[in-house]
């Protein structure tokens, strides 16, 4: 039985007052024994059998009360263990971030230590040989084009304010510029080649101390790790290699744990609510993973989501140990400042832990899409399966984005496939300001429809953010201003924004392009620079800067709006894929012609007829130069196509 079952207690409260009403008959009758015997001995039979019986209720109740008392003890052990867990977690975090720190400050003397230690004659223990010595020169090699392209674009972008430049010597630093970072591209690419299977070097050997430290600890590290994996402008190449592994290779919850959630959460056991439930997940994330099942009855392929076990009650105490650790790294380092990560993780995380929340989110997701007539796809929920730890939906196909060799097998266009993925996200922002902002490589997959055009599929969306309209119109703005290179109009919405004298930093992250050339474009009425280069001297660029203004940076993020700081998070992985992909999007053109849209918009209801009539005309004349600027683009990509 039940040891905390009422009706147990009631039974042996009526086994109580059944034993007195014994008790009580044996002693009446005792008293007339000397007057009919065998109704003495049937009294004194049942007095021993209310004895026997209030003896049992008694142990019964002592029972009841251990077992009471064990289940006290175990809700005790409950509310415990996540602590402990949490802390055995914190307890790795600390170790783990006292050996990276201890490498970096090791590499960072050991020109000086080799020297000491060759001066001692030891010189045989310190000599590198093989794999490390050729490595070593790559690295070099890479740091020394990395400091070219930084001189080069410190030239370009600060020049001497008593010096007035003629434009031929304006375009000669902006192509030296380039040629920096095309070599700096190159030599990465050689570098990355030779050390995809090397573990050598203080970045690979933190960032392989901080993988570990995510896949072991689980759940909220892996979410940092691959948010970590997506700053691919600000992280060394070592870093964002080994942290990508985590989007694939997540751990994963053994299938007994998987059906003691669905038992807990739908009330049965999954063989006994779905026709087939596969026990192998086909994926596995940081905060969940799918498994493939049949819908009972109509045999509809589902994708089931159902989270880790233990996540939701240990959450909050990594967390705490997160965010501790992270703030006295920056107390006692300077130049590390990354409590933003913590700040934006933090209170996004119920909601993600949430499926119902999620669920909603994909709802109102799709409705949109709808709007928008855009080729992207998102499953539909399936309410009557779905609760706050598992998530019903329709199983929908597709590859990752950056399955590179599906799409050369399936001769798919990927400059399409990447205008239509910047397009989607570019309309979540200015259309409704409802933005997914978690856009990684396994959240986003393709198939090729019918007639050949990409579609996106949209998954996991647990984290979304609702910016207000007033962030939304005045960061459409300043999108707008960046399109058409309107210096005054972009200082004016950094403004609004909260940034005054870091405008040009600001701008310069929201492209990812230098915002020099945003005054070249306000002189040549462009949307882009004369000079294009490809995909991966492109990144080299934007690293260079990134890190030559990274402390610059770090402060900018602490003064913008706390919304803008997820849509940088949305915008690196954006930038990820992009670069990805090798055919980038012209971002500034799709996300300019969304922002001329909602800008528009909002000025049809607020003016006289004459104001809005030029602002009509305005627009139709901004939107007329973005398709120009679509076509040609278009038939330069198909000619390369061809050629």
């Amino acid at each position: 039985y039940n040891p905390i079952d009422s009706n147990c207690i009631t039974s042996c409260a009526w086994t109580q007052q059944l034993n007195d009403s014994f008790v009580q008959s044996g002693k009446s009758i005792t008293r007339g024994m000397n007057h009919n015997s065998n109704v003495g001995h049937e009294a004194s039979c049942e007095t021993s059998n209310g004895n026997e019986m209030q003896s049992e209720c008694k142990r019964s109740m002592l029972v009841v009360q251990k077992q009471s008392k064990k289940v006290e003890e175990e809700d005790i052990v409950q509310q415990i263990r996540p602590i402990l867990q949490a802390s055995k977690r914190a307890l790795r975090l600390i170790n783990t971030v006292v050996m990276i720190v201890f490498e970096y400050k090791v590499d960072q003397y050991q020109h000086w230590i080799d020297s000491t230690i060759k001066s001692t004659g030891l010189e045989y223990f310190v000599a590198t040989k093989g794999e490390d010595f050729v490595r070593q020169n790559f690295e070099r090699d890479v740091e020394n084009k990395l400091k070219d392209l930084q001189e080069a674009q410190r030239a370009y972008a600060e020049p001497d304010e008593d010096v007035i430049r003629s434009k031929e010597e304006i375009e000669e630093k902006r192509r030296a510029v380039h040629d920096a970072a095309k070599k700096l591209g190159e030599a990465e690419d050689q570098l990355s080649k030779l050390i995809s299977n090397s573990s050598s070097g203080v970045h690979s050997r933190a960032a392989i101390r901080l993988r570990n430290l995510c896949r072991i600890n689980g759940g909220t590290y892996i979410k940092v790790g691959q948010h970590l994996a997506n700053l691919d402008h600000l992280l060394p190449p070592d870093y964002i290699r080994i942290l990508q592994s985590l989007f694939r290779d997540c751990p994963v919850t053994p299938y007994s744990d998987v059906r003691e959630v669905i038992r807990e959460e739908l009330g049965d056991y999954p063989e006994n609510i779905f026709d087939e439930f596969e026990e192998v997940p086909i994926a596995s994330a940081s905060l969940a993973q799918v498994h493939v099942a049949r819908e009972k009855g109509t045999g509809q392929k589902l994708a089931i989501k159902v989270q880790h076990r233990g996540l939701r009650e240990t959450s909050n105490g990594d967390l705490l140990a997160l965010e501790y650790v992270v703030r006295l790294v920056d107390r006692v380092f300077d130049e590390f400042k990354w409590g933003w990560i913590v700040d934006e993780i933090a209170p996004n995380l119920p909601k993600e832990l949430d499926f119902k929340h999620e669920g909603n989110n994909a709802e109102k997701a799709a409705e949109h899409m709808k709007k928008t007539s855009l080729n992207c796809v998102v499953p539909k929920i399936h309410w009557n399966s779905t609760t706050s730890r598992v998530l019903c939906m329709d199983f929908e196909e597709g590859f990752s984005v950056t399955d590179l060799a599906q799409m050369e097998k399936s001769g798919l266009n990927k400059r399409n496939l990447a205008v239509l993925i910047s397009s989607v996200f570019q309309a979540q922002i200015f259309d409704d300001g409802f933005i997914h902002c978690d856009p990684h490589p396994a959240n986003v997959l393709w198939r090729k429809s019918n007639n050949g055009e990409p579609v996106l599929v949209l998954l996991d969306h647990g984290l979304y953010k609702q910016i207000d309209d007033s962030f939304r119109m005045n960061y459409a703005k300043l999108w707008n201003a960046l399109l058409v290179a309107n210096i005054d109009d972009i200082k004016k919405s950094c403004s609004t924004l909260g940034i005054d004298e870091m405008y040009p930093l600001l701008s310069a992250m929201l492209m990812s392009r230098p915002f020099d050339e945003v005054v070249e474009r306000s002189k040549t009425n462009s949307f882009t620079a004369k000079i294009k280069i490809d995909a991966k001297s492109d990144a080299a660029m934007i690293r260079g800067y990134a890190q030559q203004y990274i402390g610059e940076i770090i402060k900018l993020l602490d003064k913008v709006p706390r919304q803008m700081l997820l849509l940088f998070k949305m915008n690196d992985c954006l930038r990820h894929i992009d670069h990805t992909l090798g055919s980038n999007a012209n971002t500034l053109v799709i996300a300019g012609k969304y922002a001329v849209k909602a800008v528009y918009k909002s000025r049809c209801n607020q003016r006289t007829f004459i104001n809005r009539l030029k602002d009509w005309f305005s627009y139709m004349f901004v939107m007329s130069r973005i398709r120009l600027f679509e076509a040609a683009e278009w038939w330069a990509y198909e000619r390369r196509l061809l050629t």
